[in-house]
């Protein structure tokens, strides 16, 4: 205990001195109430505890094991009603508030990594595990100890405020949100699947993610689509086998198959409106053949498409298979498409987030900005499907320039000083909209 005391003493100095320093963020802290600042600078050390305990043990999707029992005891604490075991090692919360009011759902995503760490901090991960048969280390590349972290200690503060609370809070720690296992099913989906939202269903969900896009103190909205769909294809051209010399007793199922890339590229570029919305299709392999002076008899690529409009997502797919069989016969083969839907569009409800534009912009003031749309995707998506939805960032990137490194990279790290920020804006647009603000 006295290590912790210890531990919490000096990230407290080191962290809140440098998160109430920041340019813009004094003003705003006296537009807070004074219950809400105090509750958050109070958790502020713990959170930080938290976040670097989950980054030095972090667990593969659906393997979210310590994690998931380090979120239920500490909402048990609190006195949160608790269900576990949801898709494999979801948690749930339950906050019911003194007074009656609306249902709102705050999420955050547990899962790390098959990343070996590279950061060479104090409480770098040093996991080994096995995936897809391959010895590999594991990591937070993705910032998901923020999120959990974030989240524990807004249900802290939301807690500690419950007598005030007009209305009940949902926390969603949810695994497998980087994708589940070969085989197995995870993620928003699946909990939803098991009847997250049956018994007690939102009026609205909120989620977040850390970036190293931007600075600390910096906030990020943007209505409508934010993170893309992404769907995976696989194309099987199918020709004759000849010999290289004899091309034409044959039918080549790698010129064909070169046509095909190419005339995919026209589908987001020729057949769609580009003012509508941006959409993307990448190849990522080709595989066919096993000797130099033989033409094969198939070809097999795969990809994955990107769009922002569910709309324009089902045209490509239409459009990718027409494509596709098309080329190939006009050249004398066939071609197989296979479409295996991903994660849909995250779109940002318009009402909800107009609503709370105000709010994050109170707590980041000259450091809000509008989030520009970007082609990843998130299972986030699926929440927001069924009940309004609003996905902001949190600038996360550290101070010096050459310690910046992007998502999913072995350097990957983040400015503590985005925590509080981000149990701040958590709490505040669960506090806001449940007042109706």
């Amino acid at each position: 205990m006295t290590n912790r005391n210890t531990l919490r003493t000096a990230i407290a100095a080191a962290t809140l001195s440098g998160v109430f320093a920041m340019p813009g963020f004094a003003g705003n802290a006296e537009s807070l109430s004074a219950d809400i600042e105090k509750h958050v600078t109070d958790i502020t050390p713990q959170v930080v505890t938290w976040r670097r305990d989950i980054h030095e043990h972090p667990e593969l999707s659906n393997r979210e094991f310590r994690t998931s029992e380090l979120v239920a005891k500490h909402l048990e604490s609190l006195g949160i009603e608790v269900k576990t075991g949801i898709a494999h090692t979801g948690v749930v919360g339950i906050l019911r508030g003194a007074k009656e009011g609306p249902v709102v759902a705050l999420r955050a995503d547990m899962d790390a990594l098959p990343v070996t760490e590279d950061t060479g901090l104090p409480f770098a991960s040093r996991v080994r595990t096995s995936f897809n048969g391959q010895d590999v280390g594991v990591a937070h590349a993705c910032g998901h100890d923020a999120h959990v972290a974030i989240l524990m200690g807004t249900a802290d503060v939301l807690a500690a405020m419950k007598d005030e609370l007009e209305g009940t809070v949902m926390f969603i720690f949810q695994p497998a949100e980087e994708g589940a296992p070969a085989g197995e099913e995870g993620g928003a989906e699946l909990m939803l699947k098991e009847g997250l939202f049956d018994e007690l269903t939102p009026d609205a969900v909120f989620g977040l993610h850390v970036t190293a896009a931007a600075p600390a103190g910096t906030l990020m909205v943007r209505s409508g689509g934010v993170l893309a769909s992404s769907d995976v294809f696989s194309i099987k051209v199918s020709g004759k086998q000849t010999h290289g010399g004899l091309p034409w007793l044959g039918t080549d199922p790698i010129v064909l198959s070169s046509q095909v890339v190419l005339g995919l590229q026209t589908i987001p570029s020729r057949q769609l409106d580009v003012t509508e919305t941006p959409s993307v299709i990448s190849v990522g392999t080709i595989h066919g053949g096993v000797r130099q002076n033989i033409i094969p008899e198939s070809v097999e690529m795969t990809g994955t498409i990107r769009t922002f409009s569910p709309e324009v997502r089902e045209q490509i797919h239409q459009k990718i298979a027409h494509t596709a069989e098309h080329i190939a016969q006009s050249g004398g083969g066939t071609a197989e498409v296979h479409i295996d839907p991903g994660y849909p569009a995250t779109i940002n409800d318009a009402d909800l987030t107009r609503r709370m534009i105000p709010t994050l912009k109170r707590i980041a003031g000259d450091n809000f900005r509008e989030a520009d749309p970007r082609t990843a995707a998130e299972d986030f998506a699926f929440y927001a499907q069924e009940v309004p939805g609003m996905f902001f960032n949190v600038g996360a990137a550290p101070e010096d320039p050459a310690k910046r490194f992007p998502n999913h990279n072995p350097k990957f790290n983040i400015d503590e000083k985005a925590l509080p920020i981000g149990v701040k804006a958590m709490t505040s647009v669960a506090l806001d909209f449940l007042s109706g603000s």
